[in-house]
């Protein structure tokens, strides 16, 4: 099937800047929108920003706007995300969503997500 997997996480200091990427890979013959979540310990998993496949629309949750940048290859079937200014309250475990999966022209697949990978933010 497809997966989708995270890497780029780690332990930064406030302030500073990471860098996430988010690989599908296996049958894929297109991907419609790709988005980052994040959950955080006792909270509920929460949308960051979103793009669209085509005309690379994005949309950010207001606390990250202005510090984050989601961007996308196509080719590469991969989704990034630029973090920048990071503070103690963006710790979490980053998650990237696909949606509109089509594994061939006409066999949809869906929805897929990734094991997350975690940002730890240290003041």
């Amino acid at each position: 099937q497809v997966q989708l997997v995270e890497s780029g996480g780690g332990l930064v200091q406030a302030g500073g800047s990471l860098r996430l990427s988010c690989a599908a890979s296996g049958q894929i013959f297109s991907i419609g929108d790709m988005a980052w979540y994040r959950q955080a310990p006792g909270n509920q998993r929460e949308l960051v920003a979103s793009i669209t496949s085509r005309d690379y629309q994005t949309r950010y949750a207001d606390d990250v706007k202005g510090r984050f940048t989601i961007s996308r290859d196509n080719a590469k079937n991969t989704v990034y995300l630029e973090m920048n200014s990071l503070i103690r309250e963006d710790t979490a475990v980053y998650y990237c969503r696909a949606d509109g999966i089509y594994i061939t022209d006409w066999q949809y697949l869906g929805t897929s997500w990734g094991q997350g990978t975690q940002v730890t933010v240290s003041s």
